[in-house]
């Protein structure tokens, strides 16, 4: 693996992202709350770039005791991006599509360095030895 810098936490607000290319992988850094994670700016679908997508909050059913439907709602803590080429939605937080097992968001190791946000990639990554910090 190749540490390579991608930024700083002090660019980031709970909620946004950044998307940046690295060592020729172009990678989408996210702010959860207090922490962050990244995935790999490909949509598992077709190929699009789907870090460049629409963050909004997850659609959930509700149910009663009986675990009859109530409708649906927003949900208050998940939140999904939206691929913009064909909209397929996956977890922002587990990168997991909430309709199809096979289709998942290709995480980034990350690691913060005092203010510094840290992409790990594996050797031999296009441009590899640009941008290292190693």
């Amino acid at each position: 693996m190749t540490d390579h810098l991608f930024g700083w936490t002090d660019e980031f607000e709970d909620g946004t992202h950044r998307v940046r290319e690295i060592a020729g992988v172009e990678i989408g850094v996210f702010r959860i709350g207090e922490g962050y994670v990244a995935w790999e700016n490909v949509c598992p679908h077709a190929g699009g770039p789907v870090c460049q997508g629409r963050i909004m909050p997850r659609v959930e059913e509700r149910l009663d005791d009986a675990r009859q439907s109530l409708g649906m709602c927003f949900s208050k803590e998940r939140r999904n991006i939206v691929c913009p080429w064909h909209g397929y939605e996956y977890d922002l937080q587990t990168g997991l599509h909430q309709g199809h097992d096979a289709y998942r968001l290709k995480p980034v190791p990350i690691s913060l360095r005092g203010r510094e946000i840290v992409v790990h990639l594996p050797a031999g990554s296009p441009g590899d030895a640009a941008g290292s910090t190693s």
